[in-house]
């Protein structure tokens, strides 16, 4: 079937809406009809820096309504509100264990431009287009392995529910799913964009004494404060591991990064009392962390944490109910775009202007 998507054929340039084709969804897949998608930081650092084979159609937090399902599919059916999310093998040890953001495959299918069989599903003028992390959604419609499709309370609004599938996920997931920081706890959340911010919300659903925001705009922290951030630090004006221990006195029990810049990194470590953990989930460059003082003298813990080590199918629709008993308003993250402004939506990301843009695209 023809489509209309957002194909980046180059490194660095400009997203283009053409008609491209895409074939019909194989066995144990499902064809969306594509409501709305997220526009999420990796999308740009794929486009940007090619990190998946160009061209491609890229989008990774789609949202919308199952067309067509193909054989061998049993728990979803046309009608269904679904969000996409990312890809997983569904059989390797880690997929079996619970863990599926650690599948030995994950980069493969979410990076490597093809689907599960290995083939496309993508074309333009007979020419293969690549997919991004199993879905594409970046375009009209989309097809995805029924293992990534997580089906959705059809009561919420299904334009906002895309970004649940990474990003929101990621923030809260690592909140809930991997520190599980118990009542009275603190916890330090270095950067508050989408991520962060909804990591705030987690950590206030669990009833965490202290939640301390850091960055460096002002906006972004107030924002921080309205969702459950008790303390807010502005990096550029204070000493943040000194506050953050005044605070707390003596230090936070666990932290979370979410720039992925080395010296925040490392204000995450430092920040922890002892026995603290910090949890990294900004992609952080090479960089050199005082092993000794901060993780064998004081026995801190640094992990990273992929997509909030969520269970999507268990996770997205746990996500939302706490949408719906207002305990995470993740849509005061949200401004919308058409999808013809997907350029200028990536430009306000970028900037720093708009926490989530959201392309409607039906």
């Amino acid at each position: 079937m023809k489509i209309n998507a957002a194909v980046t054929h180059g490194q660095g340039q400009d997203f283009v809406l053409e008609e491209v084709e895409l074939a019909e969804p194989k066995a144990n897949e499902v064809l969306v009809k594509i409501i709305a998608t997220g526009v999420c930081h990796t999308d740009a650092v794929a486009r940007d820096a090619a990190i998946a084979p160009l061209p491609a159609v890229l989008g990774h937090e789609g949202a919308g309504i199952v067309e067509k399902v193909g054989e061998n599919v049993t728990d979803l059916e046309p009608g269904d509100h679904v969000v996409l999310s990312f890809a997983h093998c569904g059989h390797c040890h880690n997929c079996l264990t619970g863990h599926p953001t650690a599948c030995e495959t994950f980069n493969e299918l979410n990076f490597g431009g093809i689907n599960d069989d290995h083939t496309h599903r993508l074309s333009q003028n007979g020419k293969e287009l690549s997919t991004f992390f199993g879905q594409s959604s970046f375009g009209t419609f989309a097809i995805s392995h029924e293992r990534n499709v997580v089906k959705v309370d059809k009561e919420v609004d299904l334009a906002l529910l895309g970004p649940l599938g990474c990003g929101i996920q990621t923030g809260a997931g690592t909140v809930l799913n991997k520190l599980q920081p118990t009542f009275g706890t603190s916890i330090a959340i270095f950067g508050t964009g989408a991520v962060g911010l909804s990591a705030i919300m987690a950590a206030k659903i669990v009833g965490c004494k202290n939640i301390i925001a850091i960055d460096v705009h002002d906006n972004r922290l107030e924002l921080a404060k309205e969702l459950g951030a008790t303390h807010t630090l502005n990096g550029t004006k204070v000493d943040v591991v000194n506050e953050i221990k005044a605070i707390t006195n003596g230090g936070t029990e666990f932290s979370i990064d979410t720039t992925g810049v080395p010296p925040v990194v490392r204000q995450s470590l430092h920040a922890l009392r002892p026995l603290g953990i910090a949890a990294i989930v900004g992609v952080t460059p090479e960089m050199s962390i005082d092993v000794h003082n901060d993780l064998m003298a004081e026995g801190k813990t640094m992990m990273g944490v992929i997509e909030g080590d969520a269970v999507a199918k268990i996770f997205i629709p746990q996500l939302v109910d706490y949408y719906k008993r207002g305990l995470f308003p993740f849509d005061k993250l949200v401004k919308f775009y058409d999808f013809d402004q997907i350029n200028e939506a990536f430009a306000a990301s970028k900037s720093g202007e708009v926490i989530k843009p959201i392309l409607k695209i039906q």
